[in-house]
Formats: C-alpha cells, structure tokens, sequence
C-alpha cells in the first residue's frame, strides 16, 4: 500500500485529545491546523501536523508517496454515522405519501406498514439480496464522507431473519470498504403473527434469539424500542438486562413518540447510548448526563415525520454527550446523508457548526464503542480521511443540502474521489 500525504490544507481539523464523549464546551473543540498536513501509512495516521513540520521531519519520502494537495480544502475525519437499520429488504415509498394524507407513524404501522412492512419483505429476501441492497446504500455513504456505520437487524423478528440480516451484515463488513458495527435489535417490535401474545415474544426474544446472537458473536450491541404500543420500560428493560447477561452492550430507542421514560431507562440500565429523545423529559435528560449516557439524535427523521426536532441544544447544556444519525431506514428517515443530517442539527437543533461536527465524528464514535479507532485524526488511529470542497467548518454547515465530499480515504485507501 503507497502512502499518502495530504498537504497543505487549509483546515486540518483533528478534533484531537481525549479518547471519550465531549460535553458542554468540549463539543466546541476542533483542535484544527491551518496549512495542516496528514501522512497515513498502512491504514493507519503515521504523522500529523503543519505542513512545514511534516516537511522538516518526511520531506525526503516526498518521492515514495501519493502527494494530494489540499490547499483552499476542508480535511476532517471519516463521519461516523451511530445508527442505522441499514439491512433490510425493499422499499416504502408508498408510505411517505399516506403521512402526507394525514396518517401518523402509529397508525401505518398498526394498519400493517411501517416496520411489519419491511419484516415482510426482509423475510421474503434472501442473504445475497440483503447483501446486494446494502452495499448500494453503503457506498452512498461512502459518497457522502461517512467511513464507520452502525447497523441493526430488527426487521426480521423471528430468528431466522433476525441472523440473516446480522449475517449479511458481517459479510459486509468484511468485503466493504465501510466499518459496519452490528446491533442486535430483535425489539424493534412484536410481530402480527404474536399480536395479543406479546410476552411470549418476548420469551422467544430472550430465551432464543439473544443466546444465539450471542453464541455466534453476531452484534455488539443490544437494542430495544421502548415506546407506547411497542414496549413498554419494563419489557424493555427486561430484554437489554437478558442481553448484559450475554454481554451484548444495551442501547434504547428512547422517548421519540411519547416521553414514556426511555431516558430514564438508559440511565438506569447503563446503555451506551438513547436514540432519538424527541420527548425526552428534563429528567431524563439530568439522569443521562449524570450517568454517561451518549443521546445519539436523528434530526432528519423529525424533519421527515414532520415533528419537532429533540431538544440537542438543551441537552449539550445540561451536560449530555449528544452525538448525531441518519437513522438510515426505509420508513422515517431514507437518507444516507450525513452531511444533510448535519445541517439540520444546526438549524433545528440549534447546534454550532462545530457541536455538529463533533456529533458527527468523535461524539458518534463513542456512541458505538469505536472512539479507539475512529473520529479523530491522531497518530496510530485508523486512517479514515475526508477532504471537502470547502475551506473551513463553518461553510460545511452553511452551504446546506449540499454532498462537498472531494475525496474520501478509508484505512489510507482512497475510496471516493
């Protein structure tokens, strides 16, 4: 592998520093190099600095590496995108036009939609179809500067689809240029088939399902959908302590409906992160920042169900590590843009350009468990690279609903560009 030194860049933006979620001010800090320079060497960050200093201490390697020039350009870590349902099968674009009409996301579900829709048509594929479809949004994301993804299942909800989803998704991650985190997330709902039986699924969910999952060393993370017609806390609670027992590390779709004390939940039950959080109480919000729980917030997928965004700007001010997502998925939110995601953290979540750059890299990178990895750019990390068609971090936000991706290196491999 040849390696790569970019030059010259107007904003080398690092985001350098403490391996861990950033809070209140910390979500402002960029540790950003003007006229930086980045040398990557076996997919990985060898040096990083000015330009000059890279100069004075590899200038004569300059004949045995890829020189890119970035003058006038942004150069960022590869985004990390939190939460996905990136592996299922078909497509729902009937549905955006019922909630145009006036249904709501409840009632296209209980009607048959929504996720019993996608379980159908995820059943019906096979694991090469759900490998083909995924690559194809995957590689979007690549488009748009995204180089890390977390994915769930949740859109087979008995055990046979549930691991050929988790499976495809392994496959992936082996063969694509993108990290794909896998989540187990056999809670995303109780099936027809189990209508009126629902604590008997949850028997399958914990009994079957989690052991297997677990057996087969198929996700990291364990997810639930804690939500008024869904689960209630303490189902869900009953299904995230099954998966700690396994190890699978919990995570909670949290308070996107109703504030049905989700928050509170994740809190309580020490889950990495709580998504969504649209009507999250202030006391749940106290008790995340209290215990280390990352809200992890879908701007887009408000903006798509027409409601108001979750309150990101009073969370990062009470002290919560809020990180950001596409919720890439095909009902609420079909969307492989981080960019856009970001955007629409700053206007209706009233994040800074910076906050939301910081959600999208190192913030999110914890959300996931790969802040080791991934979302800065420091020596020895991983060298995941995105060099923009901007000069700095403030136009990236102001120029909105636009993809400035330029380039992208994932691992020191150009793969974009």
């Amino acid at each position: 592998m040849t390696p790569v030194w970019i030059k010259n860049a107007a904003q080398l933006v690092t985001l350098a520093g403490e391996n861990g979620p950033r809070r209140k001010e910390g979500m402002s800090e960029l540790s950003i190099i003007e006229d930086g320079s980045v040398l990557m060497e076996n997919g990985e960050i060898l040096a990083i600095g000015s330009t000059s200093q890279l100069e004075a201490l590899y200038g004569e390697r300059s004949h045995e590496v890829d020189v890119i020039d970035a003058s006038g350009r942004l150069v960022t870590p590869g985004l990390v995108d939190p939460h996905t349902h990136v592996a299922y099968g078909g497509s729902r674009e009937r549905e955006f036009e019922m909630r145009l009409e006036g249904s709501t996301y409840m009632e296209i579900m209980n009607a048959g939609g929504g996720i019993h829709a996608t379980t159908r048509m995820t059943r019906e594929a096979t694991e090469d179809e759900l490998v083909a479809q995924t690559t194809r949004r995957l590689d979007s994301f690549l488009a748009h500067g995204v180089t890390t993804v977390e994915g769930k299942s949740g859109y087979g909800l008995d055990l046979e689809t549930e691991l050929k989803q988790l499976r495809a998704m392994k496959r992936l991650n082996e063969s694509h240029p993108i990290d794909l985190v896998p989540t187990f997330m056999g809670g995303h709902a109780v099936p027809q088939e189990y209508k009126g039986r629902e604590e008997q699924y949850i028997d399958l969910l914990v009994n079957d399902m989690l052991p297997k999952v677990a057996e087969e060393g198929l996700a990291v993370f364990n997810d639930v959908f804690c939500e008024v017609g869904v689960f209630t806390p303490e189902q869900s609670e009953r299904i995230l302590e099954a998966g700690k027992k396994l190890g699978l590390i919990p995570k909670i779709h949290a308070d996107e409906i109703e504030s049905y004390g989700g928050a509170e939940l994740a809190a309580k039950v020490g889950a990495i992160s709580a998504e969504h959080l649209l009507k999250a109480s202030d006391e749940g919000m106290r008790l995340m920042a209290e215990a280390g729980v990352i809200a992890c917030l879908l701007p887009a997928t408000a903006l798509y169900l027409r409601e108001d965004a979750a309150k990101g700007r009073a969370m990062i001010d009470a002290g919560v590590a809020v990180a950001i997502s596409t919720d890439c998925n095909p009902g609420s939110s079909p969307t492989t843009s981080m960019p856009l995601v970001m955007n629409l953290a700053c206007i209706s979540m009233r994040l800074t350009p910076a906050e939301a750059l910081v959600a999208a890299t190192m913030n999110a990178a914890c959300a996931i468990g790969m802040e080791a990895k991934v979302g800065s750019l420091e020596v020895g990390k991983q060298a995941d690279v995105v060099m923009w068609k901007v000069s700095n971090y403030q136009e990236l936000q102001y120029l909105f609903g636009v993809n400035h991706v330029g380039s992208v290196w994932k691992k020191g491999v150009q793969v974009v560009g």
